[in-house]
């Protein structure tokens, strides 16, 4: 009987555009790039987490680490993460959803190890509690070495009606992995406030934990086109030939989640509750709510000149920060954002709405400014 392997990779998805933070957030500059809460760009705060749960028989936990992301943010990427080799980063050409993309990467771990666990995350989410999201992690991981596809799940602090939710068996036990009933896609307010009042339901985050063989199991059993695109650069990765593969791969897969492309059709899946204080940091509110604030509730650059203001967000992302002042005199509650090239204004209130500023933009062809 083999030994089960104590190898544990970390997956981080690293794609996206994110909209809701222009115009500090663009096509080649998206959300996960962005110091928004925290202390450094959400991507590196990502990767520096999970690095203690990354297991690498005394290596270096950075031989563990993969990046998924699309190939026009490879330089970009890459420069954010320096101690990461290129095969680390798993270039798509073309979006095509999280399916196929944790497929692939659980096809690049099994080359190396079958039996390995991958552990799939977010790029740009921020943790208040990191000692206690490891510990919620290496839980799953335990949980995945069994040979359960297991999810973690966050303790809702309030009806939410922009996430998605897990519905568990049971009432929720911390601290140890639970059924998994069903996924369920964002509910109404009234749906949502049942969800926390009846203890059976967790916020869905987006993260997934599996041995490699079992997630590529999954995959063969019911996403069987894109099992035979991984076949496809599986026999190209031997000839060395993987990226060229790509191209040509890539584009026919079918673009879908893993939500529903696989663990809506799971006989069993496991979740892990988690209470860690995770933000999606979904918009310049949650980076009001992250920041540090001043003895008014501001969250300002260094520089700026508040007078009789409360409530305030200022972001200052100019390359020429600091040769023009930005002040705010009497106002509350506002998103100031500025870069070389745009500035915008609007109320914390209606941070959510800053994507429909992106739309109008493409409206008007402006592709530099997106």
């Amino acid at each position: 009987m083999n030994k089960p392997s104590s190898a544990v990779f970390a997956l981080v998805l690293a794609g996206g555009a994110g909209t809701r933070f222009w115009p500090a957030s663009r096509s080649l500059r998206p959300k996960q790039l962005l110091p928004l809460a925290g202390d450094g760009p959400l991507l590196r705060q990502t990767v520096e987490r999970v690095l203690a749960v990354c297991a690498n028989d005394g290596g270096s936990p950075w031989d563990r680490v993969l990046i998924a992301t699309g190939a026009h943010l490879a330089e970009a990427t890459r420069a954010m993460l320096p101690e990461l080799g290129q095969p680390a980063f798993l270039l798509e050409p073309v979006p095509r959803n999280t399916a196929p993309c944790i497929a692939w990467a659980a096809a690049v771990v099994a080359r190396r190890d079958p039996e390995a666990v991958v552990m799939v995350l977010p790029s740009d989410h921020h943790i208040a509690d990191v000692e206690g999201f490891r510990a919620t992690l290496r839980t799953a991981v335990e949980s995945a070495r069994s040979g359960a596809i297991t999810t973690i799940g966050i303790r809702p602090t309030r009806a939410e009606t922009g996430f998605g939710y897990i519905e568990v068996e049971g009432a929720v036990v911390t601290g140890k992995a639970q059924r998994g009933l069903k996924f369920v896609e964002k509910p109404s307010a009234e749906v949502a406030a049942a969800y926390v009042a009846g203890g059976r339901h967790l916020w869905n985050a987006g993260m997934f934990f599996f041995r490699a063989k079992d997630m590529l199991a999954a995959v063969q059993r019911y996403l069987p086109k894109v099992a035979e695109g991984l076949a496809v650069l599986d026999q190209a990765a031997s000839r060395g030939e993987e990226e060229q593969a790509l191209f040509s791969v890539f584009p026919a897969l079918p673009s879908v989640s893993i939500d529903h492309g696989v663990m809506d059709h799971l006989p069993e899946l496991a979740v892990v509750p988690g209470d860690f204080g995770w933000s999606d940091v979904g918009s310049f509110q949650a980076a009001w709510e992250l920041g540090a604030k001043d003895e008014s509730g501001n969250v300002a650059a260094p520089g700026t000149v508040l007078l009789d203001g409360e409530g305030n967000y200022v972001l200052d992302l100019r390359r020429t920060a600091g040769k023009r002042v930005i002040a705010l005199v009497g106002v509350d509650d506002l998103v100031v954002v500025e870069t070389d090239d745009a500035l915008l204004v609007t109320t914390r209130e209606r941070a959510q709405d800053v994507k429909l500023v992106v739309d109008e933009l493409k409206k008007r062809g402006e592709k530099t400014l997106i």
